[in-house]
């Protein structure tokens, strides 16, 4: 199954696009499910029906859904007491009743990413069409899954769980309850249900689809979210540029000025990303026939695949050369920090931990340079760790 993820700006008519996009596929013969978790139902009112948590037919070959963010929110805590519940009764916590609960924030991203992991382990569709919030919340998103499990293995490692024979016995040495199983057994749970998730996401068939207005702001914004996903190694396929006003507007036009930036801004990005544009229609489309009338750019097949790759350089200057694309960072906004087996990488607002590849574990970091969009960092090895003769 194909995956697009559709985000960009607010207000850029990501939603209205990720539905239009969703209806061709369909309408050319693929099996499609659009996915989306506004809490305002914005896909309900682009195809002109409602929308919600149960799957609903839009027309042959097209299905939409919703997620309930709240019952959702409900269930999982719901069964997170009733596996903590050994260690609440010891701290006289007080259960929370279904009633009482109210989704905290992010439950509409968390929601969707599950969605997201179920559609594709149901292989029910052919393309799965995703309107992601915002670009800025949609980063954070994309990044949910590998971070939370980095947490876990930090706050529970699984190779702890070879000893839980021994976990009465230190129990009773140290005088204070010992992590019981059922916390083990419930991060095991999570971390397949992680790793599930960013399997989907990091899968070569998933790509980021980016939906913007030509202009300063949307540039801007572009180029943001264009740096972020490539810290995460995400691909984009196109970058879609939304409400393009017609070329023969009269040059005395209210519009002139607005028509001018939008020019100079299609013509820088068509130097830079794969451009394609979706006219503006005159007013907010509503409903199949006006989804169907702003004809939006298909399923790109030939998508370039995110690699970062090492390459030996040990025979000339004695050193491995990890590759990292970053287009669009700044060497003044850029920070690397080796730690342990992995380096923290920093540039804007963005930040990742990657664990180093196995070789270059064995190596000490030499330096690193920033030259048309990548990141490359030197590894010279360390001779107490490198095997003789290499």
């Amino acid at each position: 199954m194909r995956t697009i993820l559709i985000t960009g700006p607010g207000g850029s008519g990501r939603t209205t696009l990720a539905a239009a996009t969703a209806l061709a596929a369909a309408r050319a013969g693929t099996r499609t499910l659009l996915l989306g978790a506004d809490r305002d139902d914005t896909l309900g009112a682009a195809l002109g029906m409602r929308t919600g948590p149960e799957p609903a037919p839009v027309e042959p070959g097209l299905t939409v859904r919703r997620p309930d963010a709240a019952q959702g929110f409900r269930d999982g805590l719901a069964a997170l007491q009733d596996r903590a519940a050994s260690a609440l009764d010891l701290l006289g916590a007080a259960r929370l009743d279904a009633e009482e609960l109210t989704p905290l924030p992010g439950a509409e991203e968390l929601a969707l990413l599950r969605a997201v992991r179920d559609a594709a382990l149901a292989e029910a569709h052919d393309l799965l069409v995703v309107d992601l919030p915002p670009a800025p919340r949609a980063l954070a998103l994309l990044a949910l899954p590998e971070e939370l499990r980095r947490y876990l293995r930090r706050l529970l490692p699984p190779e702890r769980q070879a000893a839980r024979a021994l976990r009465p016995v230190l129990g009773r040495l140290a005088g204070v309850p010992m992590p019981a199983e059922s916390l083990y057994e419930a991060a095991g749970r999570w971390d397949l249900e992680l790793a599930a998730t960013e399997a989907v996401l990091a899968d070569r068939n998933t790509v980021v689809r980016l939906v913007a207005e030509p202009g300063p702001a949307g540039a801007d914004a572009v180029r943001t979210a264009r740096l972020g996903l490539a810290l995460r190694g995400l691909r984009t396929d196109l970058l879609v540029a939304n409400r393009v006003l017609p070329e023969d507007a009269p040059a005395d036009s209210p519009l002139a000025g607005l028509l001018a930036q939008q020019r100079k801004a299609l013509a820088e990005w068509q130097g830079t990303y794969d451009v394609r544009s979706v006219a503006h229609l005159g007013r907010d489309p509503r409903g199949t026939d006006d989804l169907a009338a702003l004809d939006v750019p298909g399923v790109n097949q030939e998508v370039t695949p995110v690699e970062w790759r090492v390459s030996d350089r040990l025979a000339d200057d004695g050193v491995l050369v990890w590759h990292i694309p970053l287009p669009g960072a700044i060497r003044d906004d850029l920070d690397l920090v080796r730690r342990g087996d992995e380096l923290v990488v920093t540039t804007g607002p963005f930040r990742r931990i990657v664990p180093l590849p196995s070789a270059l574990r064995r190596c000490t970091v030499d330096g690193a340079a920033l030259r048309e969009g990548t990141l490359a960092v030197r590894f010279a090895p360390d001779p107490g760790l490198w095997p003789r003769g290499r």
